[in-house]
């Protein structure tokens, strides 16, 4: 199963890395691995992510604007 993660506004980079950092831990925590990610150039991004495990049931993330 795959799960999308949009990451809000962020124009600096380095809070970009942060912000995906983090729901990317969230991802993990939650039995997802993540696949990829984009960044658009409204400095925003798209995390997919794909379930280790079938068994875990699915969870909501978070995530930031």
């Amino acid at each position: 199963m795959y799960k999308t993660v949009e990451i809000g506004y962020h124009p600096k980079a380095s809070d970009m890395a942060a912000a995906i950092e983090r729901a990317a831990n969230e991802l993990a925590a939650q039995g997802y691995r993540v696949v990829s990610f984009s960044v658009t150039g409204s400095a925003k991004a798209i995390i997919l992510a794909e379930r280790e495990s079938d068994d875990a049931p699915a969870e909501g993330v978070e995530h930031e604007q």
